[in-house]
């Protein structure tokens, strides 16, 4: 019998970015990280290209990509975010595709999947195809090979999604086994009940589809993905193996295949360290020959399906009413408290179906002036998404249109293809997954329909947004303060709302805090310049004014204002802005300005303002987030100068009641302790992000924590500690030498462990295993030297020795070696 396991992570994260600005904001709830895009990267994606191997004393043994050892598919918003944001973990996933088709014959390891991860099975024809166009191009552009399997969001299926798979030449997808309706052997007999004739999933199947295409479909082990997720089987990797293992069937000569699919964040983000169990398991079932690791393209080419399937239809893995959960109140939640609560979701999607339709009709009404196959351009426009350069997008237009088009129909072209791109985006599943329409991730795809709307009434100059509420009005909240959808959308949507106005404003409020620039700068998707900018100070109060121009690269368009800017002091920040004035117009305003605050009459500046600049006035909440946190921060920079000013004479005028409470076992009261720890906090913290850190002021500062028993705050000091570490192993990488480096690591390792034992040192574990296996060897044989004319074998420049002050070579490498291997002992490592 051959036995062959494979196992399918399902890496994905919904689009994120703002829908006006092409970028992800800050996101508080994933502190200490920017957002959860980066935390999960940190957490997960990052680790599974570098996942370590345990031995027997726990100790890392080696370091593998996950990627290249199992079946996988990235979400191609998340793979395009990690392009731009986290590109070394981009190209470590390429290649781990590469790298997997040199052992599993050929085939790669990646699959593709639908775009942006739209329930298919509730999408109309149009939809279904491009969302699967658009991820075999993405794919293609990626991996540089065509997909033989595609994944589908939530494994929702129905027969014409499979039909449009098969047609775009995608050879297989991965259902739950609950989503097979009907078996019989190929050639034809008597089709049996899967569920009752207990079907055997260890093996592919056919399905032959009504159009004569047929597609082949693999049902992993539902009870094995169930204790991944939710069990706890990535506990340990062996356990994990064992039980991969012993689902095999023992009186079956044919050939198994035991495979499961579960979400990729498992192994990382859901589960810690679900990364190294994994690695675990396949390296178990590797050295151990329990069975051969494969992946579905190489197990299919081997064994073709002997048995051919019919589907339950409208059916996922997510949901055991079928497709509900995406447009109903099924019972489906994530809080099993919530269940039977959500009947926000049946009018969120009649809201956006109803969307959807208005734009399909804008759509196929204008884009024929441009284009004889409406379909076939909006088809092609993934070329556009993934490659916003100019020429691109120009040469893009000309094929669509045949000709060259003016900017105006540029601009015209480009939104009508991006009402298109935000009328898919707005319909990513996990709007509807969660219990209550305020989820950020129900925001999102309202946001998308917003960005929609602007859109289609630019075009039109229709508002669409009265009868989008209508609809969206029926969608009851769960939370006491907001009533139902058009509050959400009102209170949390219509704010976030941008258009070129508001970027102009941006830029006219940080024109106060930060020095204007005469050249072009970027702010997120928009390139803006400001002109003839000049400012004018009266004490604390500042004016500034000037002319921005700001471009859209999104779609083309441009747009120029002229601005006031006042600054008060404090948060008391405003800008308003008008349509471009005359030269000469201008400049006598902004004289009567500079006259009135230079003459103390506020209120007067502040009211000629609000005449010559009519109506379009702009305060701090109107900053992008980024900004916005940044000048906050920047406005309580004093207040937080006091407060540390008098919790560090709390502290010190009262250190030595609290050490000889701490002497009689007594708690410090809170009144003490509060200050005590925000200064241990602080002083830790700074020392940590200090180029030159005092080794020695760490240990008195964690001595100090340890004696008071104070509670530090290990989160954000795990975050500063294991950035040091890391970027200090990023400088001996590249100078691999420095013996004084070293010592500060090996020392600096001893310290923060203790405090913070839970530190994220992949970076630092990678480079030391490279250098263990490159330099070590060398430095130990050189320590071994009797006599220091063998040590010259390796030359050592001026900097280096004078750094080994009076060491010999040979007395240098026998102190390397010591701390090297002090160094590795701190981060786990067998050398």
């Amino acid at each position: 019998m051959e036995r062959y396991v494979c196992i399918h992570g399902h890496f994905y994260q919904p689009p994120r970015e703002n829908p006006w600005l092409e970028e992800v904001e800050l996101q508080d709830s994933a502190y200490p990280f920017h957002d959860w895009n980066m935390r999960i990267n940190e957490e997960c994606y990052r680790q599974n290209a570098a996942s370590r191997i345990l031995g027997p004393d726990r100790k890392i043994i080696d370091i593998v990509n996950n990627y290249s050892n199992i079946s996988f598919n990235v979400g191609p918003t998340l793979f395009s975010w990690l392009e731009s944001h986290a590109p070394d973990v981009y190209e470590q996933i390429i290649e781990a595709d590469r790298k997997s088709m040199e052992q599993f014959s050929g085939h790669g390891a990646a699959i593709a999947q639908a775009y942006n991860h739209i329930i298919l099975p509730l999408a109309n024809t149009r939809d279904k195809h491009t969302q699967v166009i658009w991820g075999i191009w993405d794919f293609e552009h990626r991996f540089e090979r065509k997909p033989e399997g595609m994944w589908l969001p939530e494994t929702a299926v129905n027969t014409e999604t499979l039909e449009v798979l098969a047609e775009h030449g995608i050879k297989f997808t991965i259902l739950a086994p609950h989503q097979a309706y009907k078996i019989r052997r190929l050639g034809g007999g008597k089709w049996g009940d899967a569920a009752k004739s207990n079907m055997d999933i260890t093996m592919p199947y056919l399905c032959n589809l009504p159009s004569g295409n047929s597609i082949n479909l693999f049902f992993y082990n539902g009870a094995i993905a169930n204790d991944v997720a939710y069990g706890g089987l990535l506990h340990n990797g062996k356990d994990f193996a064992d039980r991969l293992i012993e689902t095999f069937n023992k009186n079956k000569s044919d050939a198994q295949l035991v495979h499961i699919a579960s979400d990729g964040e498992s192994f990382g983000h859901h589960h810690r360290h679900g990364d190294m169990a994994l690695a675990y398991c396949l390296h178990y079932i590797k050295t151990n020959n329990l069975a051969k690791i494969t992946i579905y393209s190489e197990y299919l080419e081997k064994f073709p399906p002997t048995y051919e399937v019919q589907i339950v239809e409208n059916s996922s893995w997510s949901c055991t009413h079928g497709v509900e959960r995406w447009k109903g109140n099924c019972g489906c939640s994530v809080n099993k408290s919530m269940s039977g609560k959500q009947q926000w979701r049946e009018p969120l999607r009649n809201s956006l179906d109803w969307l959807r339709d208005r734009c399909t009709e804008l759509y196929e009404k204008n884009l024929p002036q441009y284009s004889k196959d409406p379909w076939l351009v909006r088809n092609e426009y993934i070329t556009v998404i993934n490659d916003r350069s100019e020429e691109n997008v120009n040469d893009f237009i000309e094929h669509a249109a045949g000709k060259e088009l003016e900017l105006s129909e540029k601009i015209q072209f480009l939104k009508l293809m991006e009402i298109q791109r935000m009328s898919l985006l707005m319909f990513t599943s996990c709007g509807w997954f969660f219990d209550d329409i305020m989820g950020i991730e129900t925001l999102q795809v309202l946001e998308y329909a917003a960005r929609a709307m602007q859109l289609y009434n630019e075009i039109t100059g229709i508002d669409l947004l009265e009868q989008f509420k209508a609809i969206i009005v029926n969608a009851p909240a769960n939370l006491q303060n907001i009533k139902n959808g058009r509050d959400v959308y009102e209170k949390y949507v219509e704010p976030a709302r941008i258009d070129l106005n508001r970027v102009g404003a941006h830029l006219a409020l940080s024109s106060i805090f930060l020095d204007p620039m005469d050249e072009e700068q970027e702010i997120y998707c928009y390139t803006a310049n400001i002109r003839d900018y000049k400012d004018a100070r009266a004490g604390f109060q500042k004016l500034a004014t000037g002319r921005i121009t700001i471009k859209s690269n999104i779609i083309l368009e441009e747009n120029s204002v002229d601005f006031a800017t006042l600054h008060l002091g404090g948060h008391n920040l405003f800008t308003a802005i008008a349509a471009p004035m005359d030269e000469k117009e201008l400049q006598q305003i902004r004289k009567e300005l500079e006259t009135a605050l230079y003459n103390g009459q506020t209120n007067d500046v502040m009211r000629q303002i609000n005449i010559k600049f009519t109506g379009n006035n702009y305060t701090i909440w109107h900053l992008f987030k980024d900004e916005q946190r940044r000048l906050v921060y920047d406005l309580l920079s004093d207040t937080w100068e006091e407060v540390e000013t008098s919790f560090r004479h709390i502290y010190e005028d009262n250190y030595s009641i609290m050490l000889m409470l701490r002497n009689m076992n007594m708690n410090l009261p809170k009144v003490l302790a509060a200050p005590a720890e925000f200064i241990i906090n602080q002083d830790l913290c700074r020392e940590i992000q200090n180029e030159d850190m005092d080794i020695d002021r760490l240990k008195e500062l964690t001595d100090e924590a340890e004696r008071l028993s104070l509670q530090l705050d290990k989160e954000t000091l795990c975050f500063e500690a294991s950035a040091k570490i890391n970027n200090s192993f990023e400088m001996f990488e590249q100078s691999r030498d420095d013996l004084e480096l070293l010592f500060t690591i090996e020392r600096a390792l001893k310290i923060l462990k203790v405090i913070v034992p839970d530190m994220d040192l992949q970076l630092a574990q990678n480079i030391l295993f490279t250098i263990a296996k490159e330099t070590y060897p060398q430095m130990k044989t050189l320590a071994a030297a009797k006599t220091d004319d063998a040590a010259e074998k390796i030359p050592a420049n001026d900097s280096s020795r004078s750094a080994r002050g009076k060491l010999t070579e040979r007395e240098h490498a026998a102190k390397w070696v010591e701390l090297f291997e002090l160094v590795a002992e701190h981060l786990g490592i067998v050398i």
